[in-house]
Formats: C-alpha cells, sequence, structure tokens
C-alpha cells in the first residue's frame, strides 16, 4: 500500500467504538455532509430510488449514529426524560446509545404529554419522545433534511439551516417598499397545524422510510396515566416534527402564483404563518384564497377564520412580532417596521414580572438576568425601525427598576438613589463616570445601545446541502460572525464588557 492510499484509508477509518472523549466530531461532521450533499444531488436529478438508497446508507451509518445522539444530548432537552425517566449523562451511556440504534425491531414509546401556556390563554400540548426516540428521529432527520431543503419552497423561512425570522420579514419589506407593490395582504394562519396533518398524506408523500415514520406517527402519549392514540398530526416536540410540517406545506407558494396568474402575488411563510401580497382584494378572496383552502384539504388542514386576515397595507399588520404598515411622506408612501405593541408589552410585562419578584436577589443576579433578556429582545429587533421603542423600554426598566430600589431603601431619597445605584453603580450611567476598577461589574445594559444594523436577506434558493452553494453559505457565516464581533465592540465601548 502506497503512503497516499495508507493516508486515505486512515481518513476513512471510522471513530473509535471504544471511547466517547476520542472521537475526531470534525471528521463525523465531515462524514456526514458529504453523504447529505450526494442525497440533494439526487433529488435534484429526480433520482428518488437512489436518494432512498442513499438514505438507508446514512442512517445505518456508524458516523450518523454518533451526531445523532451528540445532538440529543447536547440540546435544551437534554435533561428531560420521557416516560421511561431514562436520560444519558454519560460518555458509556452515549457510545452504548449509538450502538443500540438500530432499525430492526424499533418500536418507539408513546409520547409524554405536557401543557405550555400561550399568549390568549389557551395551552400548547407537547410530546415529549424518550431519549431513544428522539436519537432515532434524529438519525432520520439526518437523511430527511436535504430532500426537505430541496422540495421547499423558495420564500419559506421557518424551521429551515441557515433562515430566520429576520429573512422573512426582509422578504416582506422587498414586496411591500416598492411604490408598485401590491396593497393588500392575506395574513394566513393553519388552525392547529401540528394536530391536523392527515398521516395517510405523510405516509404517502413523504421521501423517508416508511415503516419509521408510521411507527412515529402511531405512537400515542400517556396523559394521567392513561394511553391515548393519535390518528393525525405531528407531534410537538418531536425533533423531526417541524421538518415533516414544512414538507406538508411545500408546494404552497406555487399553487398561490398559479391562482393569482396574470397578476403578481408574493408568499411568505413562517412555520405555519403565511402571507400573500397582492394588489388587489379581489385577486386574494376569490382567486387565491380558495387555492389555499383546496392545498391544506388534501392535507387535513384548515384555514384558522380567527386568525385569517385581509389587510389593507396602509392599515398595518403584525407579522412575527413586528408591525408593517406604509406612512404617506408627502405624495410618497413609505413602509416602516416597527416592533409590534403586543410584543413589547408582552416584554415589558415579563421583565417588570421578573423585577417585582426579585428583592430577594443580590444587585448583580438580577442585572446579569436582566442583561439577557434585554440583549435577547433588542438583537431580535436590531434589523428594523426600532429606536424609539428601545427608548421607551429602557425608561420603562428604569422605573420599575426604581420602584425596586425605593422599597428596599425606604428612608433613602430618590437623588440617592439615582447617584448610587443609576449614575454610577449597576443600573447603568456613563462610563466615565467612576473609575474602570471601581465600576460594579455587570452593568445594566440599555436596548437603545443596540445597533441597527440591515439584515441581508439569504438568497430564497440556497441550499445547504449543494456543494455549489458552499461558498456562499461559507461568506454568510464569516458575516455573522463579522457582525456579532462588531456588536460586543460596540457595546462594550459604551456600557462596558459584557456579563
Amino acid at each position: 500500500m502506497t503512503a497516499k492510499a495508507d493516508a486515505t484509508a486512515r481518513q476513512r477509518k471510522p471513530p473509535s467504538r471504544q471511547s466517547w472523549h476520542a472521537i475526531d466530531w470534525q471528521q463525523v461532521h465531515a462524514q456526514v455532509r458529504r453523504m447529505q450533499e450526494r442525497i440533494a444531488k439526487a433529488m435534484r436529478a429526480g433520482q428518488t430510488r437512489r436518494v432512498n438508497a442513499l438514505q438507508w446508507l446514512l442512517t445505518h451509518s456508524w458516523y450518523a449514529k454518533l451526531l445523532a445522539i451528540k445532538r440529543v444530548t447536547t440540546n435544551k432537552g437534554k435533561r428531560t426524560p420521557g416516560v421511561d425517566g431514562v436520560l444519558w449523562t454519560t460518555p458509556e451511556a452515549k457510545l452504548q446509545a449509538a450502538r443500540d440504534l438500530r432499525r430492526r425491531g424499533y418500536h418507539p414509546l408513546p409520547l409524554r404529554r405536557v401543557y405550555i401556556p400561550k399568549a390568549h390563554g389557551k395551552r400548547r400540548p407537547l410530546g415529549i419522545p424518550t431519549m431513544h426516540d428522539r436519537a432515532m428521529q434524529a438519525l432520520y432527520l439526518l437523511a430527511l433534511a436535504p430532500v426537505a431543503e430541496t422540495q421547499a419552497d423558495g420564500n419559506s423561512y421557518g424551521f429551515r439551516e441557515y433562515r430566520c425570522t429576520a429573512d422573512a420579514i426582509e422578504q416582506g419589506f422587498n414586496c411591500l417598499a416598492k411604490k408598485t407593490s401590491g396593497a393588500w395582504v392575506l395574513e394566513g394562519d393553519i388552525k392547529a397545524c401540528f394536530d391536523q396533518i392527515s398521516h395517510e398524506w405523510l405516509i404517502k408523500h413523504v421521501l423517508m422510510d416508511q415503516r419509521i415514520l408510521r411507527v412515529w406517527l402511531q405512537a400515542g402519549y400517556i396523559w394521567h396515566g392513561e394511553l391515548f392514540p393519535t390518528v393525525a398530526g405531528t407531534p410537538q416536540g418531536g425533533i423531526i416534527s417541524p421538518t415533516l410540517a414544512n414538507l406538508a406545506l411545500d408546494g404552497l407558494e406555487q399553487a398561490i402564483v398559479r391562482a393569482a396568474s396574470p397578476q403578481t402575488a408574493h408568499f411568505i411563510r413562517y412555520a405555519d404563518d403565511f402571507l400573500v401580497i397582492a394588489r388587489s382584494e379581489t385577486v386574494l378572496t376569490e382567486q387565491v384564497q380558495p387555492e389555499i383552502e383546496r392545498f391544506l384539504a388534501a392535507r387535513g388542514l384548515l384555514l384558522s377564520p380567527e386568525k385569517t386576515l385581509m389587510t389593507k397595507i396602509d392599515n398595518g399588520f403584525t407579522f412575527l412580532g413586528q408591525h408593517l404598515r406604509k406612512y404617506r411622506n408627502g405624495p410618497q408612501r413609505k413602509l416602516i417596521i416597527t416592533p409590534s405593541r403586543p410584543n413589547v408589552a408582552r416584554f415589558l410585562e415579563r421583565v417588570q414580572a421578573f423585577i417585582s419578584a426579585s428583592y430577594h436577589l443580590t444587585r448583580t443576579v438580577l442585572v446579569a438576568a436582566l442583561n439577557k433578556k434585554i440583549r435577547g429582545w433588542a438583537n431580535y429587533h436590531r434589523s428594523i425601525c426600532a429606536k424609539q421603542t428601545f427608548a421607551r423600554v429602557d425608561h420603562a426598566i428604569f422605573h420599575a427598576l426604581m420602584r425596586r430600589e425605593r422599597r428596599l431603601n425606604p428612608t433613602m431619597g430618590k437623588r440617592e438613589i439615582l447617584r448610587r445605584y443609576f449614575t454610577q453603580g449597576l443600573y447603568g450611567g456613563e462610563r466615565k463616570s467612576a473609575p474602570q476598577e471601581h465600576r460594579p461589574q455587570p452593568q445594566l445594559v440599555l436596548a437603545a445601545h443596540t445597533p441597527i444594523i440591515r439584515h441581508t436577506k439569504i438568497k430564497s434558493q440556497a441550499n445547504p446541502y449543494a456543494k455549489e452553494d458552499a461558498e456562499y453559505f461559507a461568506k454568510r457565516r464569516e458575516q455573522r460572525r463579522h457582525l456579532r464581533k462588531e456588536m460586543c465592540q460596540s457595546a462594550e465601548r459604551l456600557v462596558g464588557p459584557s456579563s
């Protein structure tokens, strides 16, 4: 064997099956990505039999099994067990779990049902699979994701790699900001989308192992010790459920474009919320909406009558927590996007409730927790016209903190509280108000210090599993790293090192 062949053989050698810590994760990711690129290429060529064969190879690959175990043991749900109460916390347990991921004889356990509150007082059902079932879903998702990305609508942005709400909002700006843009918007919402998708449609049309998909969909759930069957829907909480929901809704954009012809209609979707933009209300009501209803009916779905609205852009509408509206600017009209009032109100309600219940916390702990909340919310809105809203939010938080300090210090006057805690203390103040070595850390960040930076929308047809798009996504990752570094440096110049 030549030296080159020997080196190639060493590169292809599977990672160690004896030690979890000895695994070369860079090699694991590279091997799985290479197989996913082959699946995407075959899917673009319409070679479904080859896609099935490559999916079989990937789901039986040791590399893919390791990656699936790593995902379920490092995400937010790693400490949440299913009905069996089992967690994988040790390296030995993780390695053994990878060995146990086999198709032969696999039968999932029922889901553990919990309910989480929604904004309007309702509760959302959440199904929690066991760790083993989650790992199997993660494994088969590795093989299904290239198919889903290749089939996806160009303007679908929910639960997809490298896509986010900012892309959907930016597409909305592109479709509405021009003089010739459509003036009417259909705000669509699918009623109980995850709970009502037809099992028969999914099994017939989703390109993956049908037996595995069928047993997942029919696993049922346990509530108060009683087993309930599932006759429709994909359980919210499953790793593969968002991708299955996207596959069920893909094709809606093409159906809408055909229905609106020869008029122009634009479609934007994030998960089960979508917008259709057209020039007239008649096109939306007589051509587009009936086509949407037919498309959804074939998949066992319905439009929600309460949440599906027809709106003129001059009146404005809310989408993904942001308000889009055209305002008159002299003879012209200008599209302005701002944080929506309900979104701001919910954020302030949570922050003020946290501050009101924080009397047992030290100021340092309180500020560290508030900084995470403020940064997260402000960063979500940093690409739109949010400066005035940020200032109002900072003002409301200031008054909430002032009420806290006045209660903790009943004998101290307002001026003394301001001097001690707000001018040079934890709650803010100019950087030069006190020597750096004497400034308490961390210091409260202000939403108004978040720089407004326009988001660059992803190309609609870019596929992260296509080799020809690899350079494009590498550039986007580099731009994201540069933007994050720039924002951190800007925050440090204003308030000092972040907590």
